[in-house]
């Protein structure tokens, strides 16, 4: 097969068009700094505009967008989830202040101009009549709050929202949501305040039938982990949908030696794959870091691993893993 040219290459139409209009490109989506709005000392509000590539009519409530932002000549990536998008196509995400990415975003100014992907993630309602349980804590609340509302907007099914934070970002919200729609109970846990933690001993005082809805909930990694368990024992987690920001590797379990086939590289792996190979001095492609945009799928020639979203072990030759959610549970060979 003969060497075939690009005529018209995208990366130098996105160079000229940028240089016309900073949001104009070929097939990448931009989007510019509307308004960024303090929701409390370290959580912030922007608003985004992006270009006519981004697909407004694909997005559903719960899913969230990977954010490419410059810094230091680096381009780093993370997850937001779309907390709710205007009626002018603006789309609005919750960003609190904890990491490279969350820093330079709320210190961006109006116009600035980020890159965003296309909608993504699998957070979002099920399409059944189940009565709803909604759990948050910290910026969790951000999906937590486009579920709600898209809720709201298709049934009258009831709803519980239980909220953990050191806050009141959207407490006054859904407040507001609580008084105007009946069918919405409402909880709110300062945990400055007070220690309250999720507890079966909680679920069973404030949400007695919570075996019997539809349960999502997005947060801490500790809350995450109570509630993997508690509905875990109840044998009940085929009603769990969780989504995760940060992804907290089992330190119970032994290192682990790691061999990238192809590189002729080895290391050590204590923490998940993707961040034991950076600190061995690889660098592997990859996005999100959550398991959400599948940059870093790679196949797994030999050895076992651990999920370690679902906890699953996978001991299977020649099969597809992720980098950024993956745990050496033996020696792993990994073809990169």
């Amino acid at each position: 097969m003969s060497y075939q040219p690009e005529w018209i290459r995208e990366d130098f139409v996105d160079f000229v068009a940028a240089k016309i209009n900073p949001l104009w490109a070929w097939k990448k989506v931009k989007a510019s700094v509307v308004k960024i709005r303090s929701l409390s000392t370290d959580f912030f509000q922007i608003e985004l505009r992006p270009n006519r590539n981004f697909k407004n009519q694909h997005l559903k409530a719960g899913q969230s967008v990977l954010v490419t932002v410059l810094i230091e000549g680096v381009r780093q990536q993370r997850h937001y989830s779309i907390v709710k998008t205007l009626a002018n196509g603006d789309l609005v995400l919750a960003v609190k202040r904890q990491g490279k990415v969350s820093k330079a975003l709320s210190e961006l100014t109006f116009g600035s101009i980020i890159e965003l992907s296309q909608p993504q993630g699998e957070f979002i309602l099920d399409q059944n009549s189940m009565p709803l349980l909604l759990v948050a804590s910290g910026s969790g609340i951000s999906a937590i709050y486009a579920l709600l509302n898209a809720a709201l907007k298709q049934s009258q099914r009831k709803i519980t929202v239980l909220y953990f934070s050191r806050d009141e970002a959207f407490h006054a919200d859904l407040q507001q949501l609580a008084v105007q729609h009946s069918q919405l109970n409402y909880l709110y846990f300062n945990t400055l305040k007070t220690q309250q933690r999720l507890t079966l001993a909680l679920l069973n005082e404030h949400v007695t039938d919570f075996q019997q809805r539809q349960t999502y909930a997005c947060g801490a990694n500790a809350m995450m982990q109570s509630i993997q368990q508690i509905y875990r024992e109840l044998n009940i987690q085929h009603q769990l949908k969780q989504e995760y920001f940060q992804v907290v590797a089992d330190e119970s379990l032994n290192q682990q030696p790691v061999t990238f086939l192809r590189s002729q590289q080895e290391f050590v792996a204590k923490t998940n794959l993707l961040e034991s190979a950076e600190q061995a001095g690889l660098k592997p492609t990859h996005g999100c870091r959550m398991g959400m945009c599948n940059t870093c799928t790679c196949t797994k020639v030999s050895g076992s691993t651990k999920n370690m979203l679902t906890g699953e072990i996978d001991h299977t030759a020649n099969t597809q893993i992720k980098l950024c959610i993956s745990q050496a549970v033996s020696p792993v060979v990994i073809n990169l």
